[in-house]
């Protein structure tokens, strides 16, 4: 960062700095729980005589343990992607209108897990229901090792409730998908031909602006080979809404060769990796009882309101651990 010409290249020099500060977050974290670990041993023989010093001596502890789980967090992130941004979208299911509303309440829950986590977020698309909810929801998430943690989450989310869109209050069954891809650097090579793109805009929905309502200013690209689609409304034409959903495509397709990639070694392995690459990882029940099991890694919670308002962590980190186990 002090050689010469270092900030004539600001695009590099914002990423060679925020790479600064993550390592450097690293190191400070480590060296002060170096410090409060060597002052330990002398805490412990001072509270055997003052017994007002045991309750620091137990808020020392705690506050140990909880920097010694975030060290042990970041050494699970060793992909090679995983410190980077993540591009996330919800998309609805079968379920119809019930399906809809899910995937509404599943962006919401992770929208308030980012804002937990320190991450920022920018809306790209957001696709409204015919009567409620959403069809689909695409936004960046950009903070140390975004990737690597919502990459914890994809897969399919299974909801089961009394329908609010049910007259007979019946119970229903929903579902909902989450999709995470990395979100690279314009340097990282993506093999994309023009001629196997669909490109069609359309008018924008919902807040930002008159012109939503009267120019086809969203713009969705269908890659063709493979099925993959992507959309941007929210940027404020729609040559920076194809910018945009350019670099949302170049996501979508490193994820595709990632999960080939990752179903070739787990048949070396003689191991399936459904769930990871897009099965049902977990259920939220709502009736009768509430709780949210986790499929993969039998991690449960009775609290299904503390889940949906965005307490993931402890899903995330037992997935984790068990994939860092298994591999």
């Amino acid at each position: 960062m002090q050689r010469p010409g270092f900030w004539d290249d600001s695009e590099r020099a914002a990423r060679v700095s925020a790479q600064h500060a993550a390592t450097q977050r690293r190191l400070d974290t480590f060296r002060s729980l170096e410090s409060d670990v060597a002052d330990l041993d002398e805490l412990v023989e001072l509270s055997a005589d003052d017994p007002d010093l045991a309750g620091e001596l137990e808020a020392q502890l705690v506050s140990i343990e909880r920097r010694l789980e975030q060290l042990e967090e970041a050494r699970l992130f060793n992909g090679r992607y995983d410190a980077g941004d993540a591009v996330v979208t919800v998309r609805s299911g079968a379920g119809g209108t019930d399906s809809q509303d899910w995937a509404e309440m599943l962006l919401r829950m992770y929208l308030r897990w980012a804002e937990r986590r320190g991450f920022q977020v920018e809306m790209k698309e957001a696709s409204p229901g015919e009567e409620a909810g959403l069809k689909s929801a695409t936004f960046i998430a950009r903070g140390e090792n975004a990737y690597g943690l919502f990459a914890a989450e994809r897969g399919v989310h299974r909801l089961v409730r009394i329908s609010p869109f049910d007259a007979q209050k019946r119970r229903h069954t929903a579902f909902a998908q989450l999709d995470v891809a990395p979100l690279v650097d314009d340097d990282v090579e993506v093999d994309i031909d023009e001629e196997d793109l669909r490109v069609d805009t359309y008018r924008a929905s919902g807040a930002g602006g008159q012109h939503v309502n009267k120019t086809d200013s969203a713009v969705r690209i269908t890659h063709i080979l493979t099925g993959i689609v992507v959309q941007c409304q929210n940027e404020r034409s729609q040559a920076q809404n194809k910018a945009t959903a350019m670099r949302l495509l170049r996501a979508r397709l490193l994820e595709e060769e990632e999960r080939k990639q990752a179903q070739e070694l787990a048949a070396e392995r003689g191991k399936q990796k459904a769930a990871e690459w897009g099965s049902q990882i977990r259920s939220y029940t709502l009736h009768p009882t509430t709780r949210v099991k986790d499929h993969r890694t039998g991690h449960e919670v009775g609290d299904a309101q503390r889940v949906l308002d965005g307490d993931l962590d402890g899903f995330v980190r037992e997935y984790l651990l068990k994939n860092a186990s298994d591999n």
